[in-house]
């Protein structure tokens, strides 16, 4: 069976503009497509593009939208026949010279103020920072760390800010990075982590959190990633640096591991509603976008500074080390051993008779000439 060609879309700035000309919110256009919220901002800011069923009624929707736009505007004012022009009357001549009128100057819009990239930081953090650190409590279950989770990877994406603003999701950079620093194995060998934090009032939160908490940290990340955040199965499966395949039935896993402890979040939608609402009734607070940018310098700098020592002690070592080593090879005086077999030496003392005998017969005899080389008979 053959496919026919897809399904023509308008840009992505088109179909936002469609969307806001029709005062449809994102959630209320997903729900008339049946996809999640995530989805419909993917599809209008052209990270992703609309697949299958969901591409035909979305573009269908969009198609409705822009005739109900073209029904609503004005209609262009018909030429009416022109009037006949009066015969010019003569003028009389004027004595004095009129002065010409200066003329109009067109005044030039007013362009979009470029924002510093400090201002940009604040902007991005003031948008991104609540939702991250609610969906980063999700995840571990401790608001103190979901809160410093969310900071660190901000303050990270501060020093390569260059990088990140030209990135086509900042969001889903910094949410990256904060998820890795948050299910990072080394958090549960700080002393923080091994005092508990008091658990949520409501019985039925308690539950849903201790049942998250329960799941392996992969399966929780693709759970709150596909059902809390609305992100897509594709995308899902690239912030969590795995296959489609895998990311689909790690959600399935992490569905089922749930339906099975509550029976009533069997629903993805359900699910979907609760998440929000669990991370939405605990009182999560981030910090100020500039107290971020200060405490991101202030540890550069640390690190600058740390890196700068251990550099400096480094090039001193070597230094002494070059001039106290040796400049030849000098092998080692291996230790004494006894020897046996050999006599002890004696202190010198008093000689014996035979000694004499034989020193006397040695001063006695020639010491030179040829006597001495030829043999004596006894």
């Amino acid at each position: 069976m053959t496919r026919g060609p897809a399904t023509p879309l308008p840009p992505p700035k088109e179909r936002r503009r469609l969307r806001e000309s029709a005062a449809l919110t994102q959630p209320q256009l997903a729900t008339q497509v049946g996809v999640a919220p995530g989805t419909v901002r993917a599809w209008e800011s052209g990270r992703t593009t609309p697949r299958g069923r969901k591409r035909e009624a979305y573009a269908k929707l969009l198609k409705t939208l822009a005739e109900e736009e073209a029904a609503q505007a004005p209609e262009p004012e018909q030429d009416q026949e022109p009037k006949p022009e009066a015969e010019p009357q003569p003028q009389p001549e004027l004595e004095l010279e009129l002065e010409p009128q200066p003329q109009p100057q067109p005044v030039a819009a007013p362009g979009p103020t470029a924002l510093t990239p400090a201002q940009a930081f604040d902007a991005l953090y003031a948008f991104g920072a609540p939702a991250l650190v609610r969906q980063t409590f999700l995840l571990t279950g401790r608001r103190e760390q979901a809160r410093e989770s969310v900071e660190r990877a901000f303050q990270a994406a501060w020093e390569r800010w260059p990088e990140v603003a030209r990135d086509r999701d900042p969001v889903g950079w910094v949410r990256a990075t904060a998820y890795e620093y948050a299910l990072s194995p080394w958090q549960r060998f700080r002393p923080r982590h091994r005092h508990p934090e008091p658990p949520p009032a409501d019985p039925g939160d308690r539950t849903l959190l201790n049942t998250l908490l329960r799941l392996p940290a992969r399966h929780r990340r693709t759970l709150v990633l596909y059902d809390g955040v609305g992100l897509d199965l594709p995308e899902t499966a690239a912030e969590t640096e795995a296959s489609t395949p895998a990311a689909a039935n790690r959600l399935l896993h992490a569905r089922e591991a749930v339906a099975a402890r509550l029976p009533a979040l069997a629903d993805p939608q359900v699910l979907h509603r609760r998440l929000a609402e669990l991370a939405s009734n605990e009182r999560l607070r981030a910090a100020e976008p500039p107290a971020v940018r200060r405490g991101g310098e202030r540890r550069a700098r640390l690190r600058t500074r740390a890196a700068i020592a251990f550099t400096v002690a480094l090039i001193g070592t070597t230094a002494l080390t070059v001039r106290t080593a040796p400049t030849h090879y000098e092998p080692p005086v291996s230790p004494g051993q006894a020897v046996r077999g050999v006599p002890h030496r004696v202190a010198p003392g008093a000689l014996s008779d035979e000694e004499l005998e034989l020193r006397q017969k040695l001063r006695d005899q020639v010491q030179d000439g040829p006597e001495r080389l030829l043999p004596r008979p006894e």
